[in-house]
């Protein structure tokens, strides 16, 4: 029954809701991920953490085609 309430409520909606909902978890998940990187980090920079945390949620082959083999943080 709870399942069907949800479909429900995803149809309603459409797509535009659907995908706003999408790209919020996203940011949602890119900022726990960060987060957690930065709490095992302290000592890195902004852009340290945000390298690795593309790294973290890319994974490491596609990180190194985007952004070759250097370091992905000090």
């Amino acid at each position: 029954e709870a399942l069907a309430v949800q479909l429900r409520v995803l149809r309603r909606i459409g797509p535009a809701g659907r995908a706003a909902m999408t790209f919020e978890l996203c940011d949602n998940l890119r900022s726990l991920v960060a987060a957690g990187v930065r709490h095992r980090h302290p000592q890195w920079d902004d852009q340290a953490v945000k390298r690795e945390t593309i790294r973290l949620m890319i994974g490491d082959v596609l990180f190194r085609k985007a952004y070759g083999n250097g370091p992905t943080a000090p």
